[in-house]
């Protein structure tokens, strides 16, 4: 296990110190082979089909990149991924590094796979994974096209909250909450680099933070969470406050990326469409409150008299949630110093 994780590092670690489009691929293609093995550990059809649905999309993403670098390669005679690329290589590498993130239109794969895998495989898929495709869009957006980006970032908004609504089980449910934001990173990846860095780092410290709650607490289905005041009161309002700093509300530090992406967005006077992002991370906002309502407002239909549950030793370490969980509440008063 180690050792397949240790690759999946160096996968990405490649990708993102390359200069060069095949080293890039080569990193892309360990990452994928590493984490193959992982989804399908549990010996289950559904893990089996979840490993079979990401290694598709995934290969055939990476043979898109390959392709677009190619025929680049073929017109300009440069494999450097900072050079200008020509028209076909842009359109085929726009799509494939879509596909890779899971940006709608190209999202299908995302809930799927999240559902058929274990949680923390599930929290790896929409954290770690997300940052090697990110890095290319970051070294390439000069070349790449903005009226498509904004576009698909509209799109994953849109479709980040449409399908997260009708959901039951929490790991679609931040599937589709992944979608969301990824789409709020594609529109602003065009304007300002910088705000989609410090976006990228916020959305994976939120959404480690609201993993690692549901992996200790054991919250499969939204019915699961609740029974999480039974477990650890603190876990519970820790849950709270991350899903609505994931929500994007104010005092919390999901609200940063979203005040700053409409700050641009209206400079640039796409008011239009940043008044359609805004209602999408409403229909957003929506399930999320409906976790914390589960999660800290009710309680579960008991028949015992007891309060608590056994308090047995937690077999998952709860040490490594206290720095994601501190970070996604209280980093809102940072903002001057992160915009340095």
């Amino acid at each position: 296990y180690m050792i397949i994780l240790s690759t999946l590092a160096t996968g990405t670690i490649i990708t993102m110190t390359s200069y060069h489009w095949l080293m890039a691929w080569v990193g892309l293609e360990l990452n994928t082979l590493a984490i193959i093995p992982i989804i399908s550990t549990m010996h289950h059809p559904r893990s089996t089909e979840a490993a079979t649905k990401y290694f598709l999309t995934q290969a055939a993403a990476s043979a898109l990149i390959l392709f677009s670098s190619m025929t680049n390669a073929w017109n300009t005679g440069s494999w450097d991924i900072t050079q200008p690329l020509t028209s076909p290589s842009y359109i085929l590498l726009t799509m494939a590094l879509a596909m890779k993130l899971g940006l709608a239109p190209l999202h299908f794969w995302l809930p799927e796979v999240i559902q058929g895998s274990t949680m923390t495989t599930a929290f790896i898929i929409t954290t770690w994974q997300k940052i090697a495709p990110m890095s290319l869009i970051f070294l390439t957006m000069n070349n790449l096209s903005t009226s498509v980006f904004l576009l698909m970032g509209l799109l994953s908004s849109l479709v980040g909250g449409w399908g997260g609504l009708n959901q039951t089980q929490t790991r679609k449910i931040m599937a589709y909450s992944s979608i969301a934001h990824l789409g709020w990173m594609a529109t602003i990846s065009s304007i300002m680099t910088n705000i989609l860095i410090m976006n990228l780092l916020i959305y994976l410290i939120m959404t480690t933070s609201v993993f690692l709650s549901l992996i200790i607490s054991k919250s499969k289905t939204v019915q699961d969470t609740t029974s999480t005041w039974t477990l650890s009161p603190t876990l519970t309002i820790i849950m709270l406050l991350s899903l609505l700093s994931l929500g994007g509300l104010p005092p919390l530090t999901g609200f940063i990326p979203k005040w700053l992406i409409m700050e641009e967005l209206i400079l640039q006077n796409f008011n239009l469409l940043i008044s359609m992002m805004a209602a999408s991370s409403l229909l957003s906002l929506y399930f999320y409150l409906r976790l914390t309502y589960t999660t800290a407002l009710t309680l579960s239909p008991n028949t015992t008299q007891t309060k608590f549950k056994w308090r047995f030793y937690p077999n998952t370490p709860t040490m490594f949630i206290t720095a994601p969980a501190t970070i996604s509440i209280f980093l809102l008063p940072m903002t001057p110093l992160i915009l340095l």
